[in-house]
């Protein structure tokens, strides 16, 4: 996808590389801050996931098939960022752990998991 100037969107640029690039890598473990609430994770979730098949093991921990492997999904709750004064960021530490995924696998289902929460900017 291109913008009228000619040059491709940033969304084209992140879903799939350029000729001659490398693919970013998925890690099989890592762990990310969520800008959001517990009740907003839990509630995006789901449809975060898609059609992977996945179990509630507690209020803060899920694992999701993907394939014939394993995504762990565990996370806290963080103190809130101050911005300034008046605007406080709620912040979550989310875990990843992959188990017998391949790097192709984690690619897919994370560039559609990122692209399901991500959220729009000023």
């Amino acid at each position: 996808m291109c913008w009228p100037s000619g040059r491709r969107s940033p969304v084209d640029e992140r879903a799939a590389p350029l000729p001659g690039q490398a693919a970013a890598e998925v890690p099989e473990r890592f762990e990310r801050l969520m800008s959001c609430t517990e009740a907003d994770w839990q509630r995006w979730l789901p449809a975060a996931l898609g059609a992977v098949t996945w179990q509630a093991l507690g209020p803060s921990e899920i694992h999701a098939r993907i394939g014939t492997g394993l995504l762990r999904l565990r996370w806290r709750v963080l103190p809130e960022r101050p911005l300034s004064p008046l605007v406080r960021l709620p912040q979550l530490q989310v875990a990843f752990a992959f188990e017998h995924v391949g790097a192709a696998c984690r690619r897919v289902f994370m560039q559609r998991f990122d692209l399901y929460l991500q959220r729009g900017g000023g």
